[in-house]
């Protein structure tokens, strides 16, 4: 299990500039000046999320496309661009989001996933040239997810709990009839991480705590079946498997066994050594190659930013990149003959668009323009990393922003963000909803609290078990480090977050109820007593890890009803917003309704917004411009204008 997934059921399952809310209100343009003089624009919710997102860099075999997820219509669906043109031919239209798996190998077939009313019970879908459509994998209890093809196209491979809700097998399905056959039963836990080229042998990993886990290797030559463990060790250590070498001969996994960051190392399969493959000063998050294995891709997660290298493995020496704008590269994929380069550039200012390249060319083209044309980018705001000392002296870092608006002599109201997870990490780019907010006159200080990943193993286990206290504290010393800001109205500071993100804001109301003058809590935990008990039963290969990070409801049900804001919603005082997904499989809707009626008995100003087409995360556009829109409006009624006992 990664370490950005050590509670993945309680992460935000897609971006909380996803999030959603109530009525859409049209609050136009206006310029605000600053000490300076200073004009600033400021735009509504709606011209915010005319700002399409998108995702998926998959070629088609001849090269000439490239296949995304797009939302520009208001709901995800796929799209083909044309590398030349950049025009997009729309491929699906449904209900509910559509994401990108990628084309056929060998024709322009398409595989994708989708689920239902956001429910994570994700499918595996193919649609085939003429436009229709087929479920690979139905079943109402079903949840499936692909693994790869093989080399030659001529199979793939997916996991499912069709056969038992709680484990994923694997299958093997045959390319031109679909028939699928089974190819590993997951009876021990474990999880699939990569299969070789050639579908001989599988790379599974299993979670023993949180801060354990194995890698095994299954030859599924051998009769026995029995994976093989190769990551013997007496310490506890991480070690997940990331990719095969396209020749079959290594695999490669990362683990941070030989110190605070996690290493990529390399496994010869035949002669069973071990050897270093990449390591750097912060954790290297990913490592892939292009279809020859000419091209090395990895990506380091550097100080909340990912920096990507890309290297030529036939000479050792890294890509050398054409002159781009400002951004991080993401998404980097190549074309089968490995001429041409799609990726993405996302900053702080500027949402994703995606570029293609032919290899060693002096430029790049952009395909999309993804930033609404009523947005001038100069408005919008950059990050800076920012770090303070907490209450036993620990350094806290975060992602501050700074309204353009600020200044000594025109101090603005500010939030506190809590990131879901427990162990996710606030990074700097894009988010529409956030920009929204600091285009407003609001500060966001998204703090990386302990317990967050992206800052070694030590920092990333200072929480465990001690969850709704200790880290609760690095965000109320946030909080100060906030008010020591000139341009910082000390006295108009609020916390919003989602997921484990909306747990802390409920948490920080409940239990440092004079520390913030409103929350806004998205789909967060309030009852850990029940959430424990109920996460999605797709989660057992990693419920250990996930006792060992929270504690185990048979034993510490004591302290989890100590750390749940529902049981202590008498001491919230402060204007709570609360918002909830209908469907949300991992925190559900009782948590947000209980939370709601028990502030509303105290007399406190509670708004409530439900959406019963959406889950742990908001995917539909027309929900996240209500969203923005709610969370301004409540803002500028609570926080902006200092509601109190006078308010």
């Amino acid at each position: 299990m990664k370490k950005a997934l050590k509670l993945a059921f309680i992460t935000c399952a897609v971006s909380l500039a996803l999030a959603g809310c109530n009525q859409s209100n049209s609050l136009g343009s206006s310029a605000v000046k600053t000490e300076q003089t200073q004009q600033v624009k400021t735009y509504d919710a709606k011209t915010f999320f005319d700002t399409t997102s998108i995702m998926g860099s998959s070629f088609s075999p001849s090269g000439d496309k490239v296949l995304v997820s797009s939302d520009e219509s208001g709901i995800y669906s796929l799209y083909e661009v044309d590398v030349k043109t950049g025009s997009k031919t729309r491929l699906t239209n449904f209900e509910d989001s559509t994401y990108p798996v990628r084309y056929f190998p060998n024709d322009e077939r398409v595989l994708f996933t989708k689920d239902s009313g956001g429910n994570e019970r994700y499918h595996v879908y193919v649609r085939e040239v003429d436009g229709s459509i087929k479920d690979l994998t139905p079943g109402d209890e079903t949840r499936a997810g692909f693994a790869g093809f093989t080399k030659d196209g001529s199979q793939f491979f997916i996991t499912s709990n069709q056969r038992d809700a709680k484990f994923m097998d694997l299958y093997r399905v045959d390319s031109e009839t679909y028939e699928m056959s089974p190819v590993y039963q997951n009876e021990l836990g474990l999880d699939v991480g990569a299969i070789s080229p050639d579908g001989r042998f599988i790379a599974l990993s299993k979670n023993n705590t949180n801060k354990d886990s194995d890698t095994y290797i299954l030859d599924t030559y051998k009769k026995s079946l029995k994976p093989q463990l190769i990551s013997k060790h007496d310490d506890p250590a991480q070690y997940t498997p990331e990719t095969f070498s396209t020749d079959g001969k290594y695999l490669y996994y990362s683990t941070d066994a030989k110190g605070e960051f996690s290493q990529v190392w390399r496994y010869e399969l035949a002669t069973e050594k071990h050897s270093p493959a990449l390591e750097d000063e912060w954790d290297v998050n990913f490592i892939y190659f292009s279809k020859s294995g000419r091209y090395q891709v990895s990506g380091v997660n550097a100080d909340a930013s990912t920096k990507v290298t890309i290297l030529d493995t036939r000479t050792g020496k890294q890509v050398a990149m054409p002159t781009l704008p400002n951004g991080n590269l993401r998404s980097v994929n190549f074309s089968s003959d490995e001429k041409t380069m799609a990726f993405y550039l996302n900053s702080d200012t500027s949402p994703s668009n995606l570029f293609v390249w032919q290899v060693g060319g002096i430029s790049a083209k952009q395909l999309t323009n993804s930033l609404s044309k009523e947005i001038n980018q100069s408005n919008l705001v950059q990050s800076t990393i920012v770090r303070f000392k907490s209450f036993d002296g620990l350094e806290v870092p975060g992602v501050l922003y700074k309204p353009k608006q600020a200044s000594s002599t025109n101090k603005v109201p500010a939030l506190i963000w809590v990131h879901g997870g427990p162990g996710g990490q606030s990074r700097t780019g894009y988010s529409a909803t956030q920009q929204h907010l600091i285009n407003h006159g609001y500060a966001i200080f998204a703090v990386n609290n302990r317990g967050s990943s992206g800052y070694g193993k030590t920092f990333f286990h200072l929480d465990d078990k001690k969850h709704g206290t200790d880290d609760l504290q690095d965000i109320v010393y946030g909080k100060k480090h906030l008010q020591s800001l000139d341009w910082v109205d000390s006295e108009k500071i609020g916390i919003m977050g989602g997921s484990y993100g909306g747990f802390m804001t409920a948490a920080a109301l409940a239990f440092e109820p004079e520390e913030f003058k409103v929350g806004i809590n998205i789909f967060g935990v309030t009852n850990w007593v029940r959430t424990l008990n109920s996460i999605p039963p797709w989660w057992e290969s990693f419920k250990k890890a996930l006792y060992d990070e929270m504690g185990d409801p048979a034993t510490d049900g004591e302290r989890h009803r100590a750390i749940s804001p529902l049981f202590h919603a008498k001491n919230i005082t402060k204007p709570l917003m609360v918002i909830q997904g209908a469907n949300d499989p991992r925190v559900l809707q009782v948590e947000s309704d209980e939370l709601v009626a028990a502030v509303k008995a105290n007399g406190v100003p509670v708004e409530y917004v439900l959406f019963e087409d959406e889950g742990h995360g908001f995917t539909k556009k027309e929900n996240r411009i209500s969203a923005s829109n709610a969370y301004l409006n409540f803002l500028d009624t609570y926080l902006k204008e200092s509601f109190g006992p006078q308010g």
